[in-house]
């Protein structure tokens, strides 16, 4: 499909250019040739019950003689990895049977009573254990049978993978620990010429925790029984099995990117643009033919009075730029709203384009750490022009409400206002229910969440539940609607009220259109509800925490893309009718 394809573009430059003279900086392939090390490395502990990750040797693992730690980018920092050495000892298309990882040879290690009891709390809380090789992350295969006769279910099973595998288990009050792994590993063989040797390289790497080794020399088997309340004997053991594939290296990663059903992802955002679209259509039409109407009979130079009575948008023109209240306040919001825009849109684009894959670890989150502070400039410049417009001349007070950047580009000019504004206000006439505040942002919500709501659940799955998220095309078209949807809702919701003669537009336009935060906030509560496996107060905390914050977020985006859409429409109005 075209829109998959948009991730591959870097890859397929990689087939294009597969000689040791193309490097793209942190996703060059490497070559192996038999017999050379392909070292294991672990990232960290995670738990989608819990959402506090810990790096690996927080459990008493079995270590190497020196640990060293990955020197780790900004994003990797803030996912909690924790990249470090192991002590597993695999070399390129050698296999391995049932060795001891521990340096004593067939000997077990002791835990002591709170190692015991920490690794079975670990267990308890459903920790899985993540780790990588040559950057591909380590995943477990699970196997479920469809609801057919009994005969049929060992024919017709559906294979999915999981990221990690799981520390342990628990049945009943007893804990097991999976203290041996199975690697499968799977490389592609590199075409060279006769005279070299074969190089290799890695495309898929699997484990099986649920794999037997058992040696005769030693006690315990895989897995082991861990009891909390004394001391246990532990072996620690893995086997290596290499198999050839016909995946090529610039292809390895959709094993990991298909581990959901795209259908209904397919099916559902399809089906968003085309409601939105259809809905969007609508709105506009109606808007346009009701204002050419309006703007035609304005401009005719009798029967001004008639007109006057039909419609109330032109008898507010000397009130409709009057500066609200707390002007610092409002620009100061909206200029975070266009950092927040103007980072979104890049950081969105760019990952479209294959460059910010999950394959470059941690490198989405840095990009949009350092491009929000760089769009701080455009979010200074924004509020600082649009508090002079509002009439505001405490810009050293503002400047601290947005950025740097309000203070320095506060010399700037402000918006040309096509109308001017009377000296005495306007008295309001009395307001419809529907023409509440409160009413209209339940109204407008609807539209812009109806466009996103789907690609909200593989966003929260991504973030929840360790989920890879890789449908940068899909989220790309959305953010599209989702900008469509929220100009033409807030053009509509202005248009009728400065109809019904309400010329406070400016505050109510920016809640307004960012009234699609509320129902995230109420998606967020019921995803917590159905989707996760939370019931203690830290993970819970954290969870409404940090969501609170993406609503916040979400809220100062749309928002702003509603008051500026707003904006832009009533300057267009009222510069098109002749003004006595």
């Amino acid at each position: 499909a075209a829109a998959e394809s948009l991730r591959y573009v870097l890859g397929l430059l990689l087939l294009l250019h597969s000689t040791d003279s193309f490097y793209v900086p942190g996703v060059a392939p490497i070559n192996f040739h038999r017999n050379d090390p392909v070292e294991i490395k672990a990232v960290k502990l995670t738990s989608s019950r819990t959402q506090l990750p810990y790096e690996y040797y927080s459990l008493p693992f079995c270590q190497p003689s020196k640990i060293t730690y990955k020197a780790e980018n900004l994003g990797e920092v803030l996912r909690g990895d924790r990249i470090v050495n192991t002590p597993f000892q695999v070399s390129m298309n050698v296999e391995k049977k049932c060795e001891v990882l521990c340096n004593l040879p067939n000997k077990p290690v002791t835990l002591t009573v709170e190692q015991s009891k920490l690794i079975a709390e670990r267990i308890r809380e459903d920790y899985y254990v993540h780790l990588i090789a040559d950057n591909l992350p380590v995943a477990t295969r699970l196997e479920f049978y469809s609801n057919r006769e009994e005969e049929e279910k060992k024919k017709e099973k559906d294979v999915q993978f999981e990221h990690g595998y799981r520390l342990g288990f628990m049945d009943g009050n007893k804990f097991y620990l999976h203290n041996h792994l199975s690697f499968i590993l799977y490389y592609h063989r590199e075409d060279v010429e006769e005279s070299q040797e074969h190089t290799y390289r890695v495309v898929h790497l699997k484990a099986d925790e649920k794999s037997m080794c058992t040696l005769p020399e030693a006690t315990g088997s895989a897995p082991q029984e861990i009891d909390p309340t004394k001391e246990n004997q532990l072996l620690f053991t893995y086997s290596v099995h290499w198999e050839e594939s016909d995946i090529k290296w610039a292809s390895r990663w959709d094993t990991y990117l298909t581990m959901s059903d795209v259908q209904i992802h397919w099916f559902s955002i399809i089906n968003s643009v085309v409601v939105v679209f259809f809905l969007s259509g609508i709105l506009s039409m109606i808007i346009i033919r009701t204002l050419r109407k309006d703007i035609a009979n304005y401009n005719k130079e009798d029967d001004i009075e008639d007109t006057m009575e039909e419609s109330g948008w032109k008898l507010v023109h000397g009130d409709v730029f009057r500066p609200p209240q707390y002007p610092m306040i409002l620009s100061s919001l909206l200029g975070s709203g266009i950092q927040l825009f103007c980072m979104i849109l890049i950081v969105i684009f760019v990952a479209m384009l294959g460059m910010l894959s999950p394959s470059s670890r941690g490198a989405l989150m840095t990009t949009a750490c350092f491009l929000f502070m760089f769009m701080g400039v455009f979010g200074g410049f924004f509020a600082g022009r649009l508090y002079r417009t509002l009439k505001g001349h405490r810009w050293k007070k503002g400047a601290f409400c947005v950025s740097l950047g309000c203070s320095v580009l506060f010399i700037q000019q402000p918006y040309d206002n096509p109308v001017r504004t009377n000296q005495i206000p306007r008295q309001i006439p009395e307001q419809r229910w529907y023409m509440n505040k409160f009413v209209g942002i339940l109204m407008a919500g609807i539209l812009p969440f109806g466009a996103m709501f789907i690609e909200l659940f593989f966003i929260f799955s991504a973030i929840w539940e360790n989920q890879f998220y890789y449908l940068f095309g899909f989220l790309f078209l959305v953010f599209i609607i989702l900008v469509v949807s929220c100009s033409q809702i807030s053009i509509v919701m202005v248009y009728f009220q400065l109809c019904a003669e309400d010329y406070r537009w400016w505050w109510r336009t920016f809640l307004v259109s960012g009234g699609s935060a509320f129902y995230v906030l109420i998606y967020a509560v019921f995803y917590f509800v159905n989707k996760l496996d939370i019931v203690e107060f830290i993970p819970s905390l954290l969870y409404f925490g940090y969501t609170a914050l993406m609503v916040l977020s979400f809220w100062l985006l749309t928002g702003t893309i509603g008051f500026y859409a707003a904006y832009m429409f009533v300057r267009k109005i009222y510069a098109a009718v002749k003004i006595d």
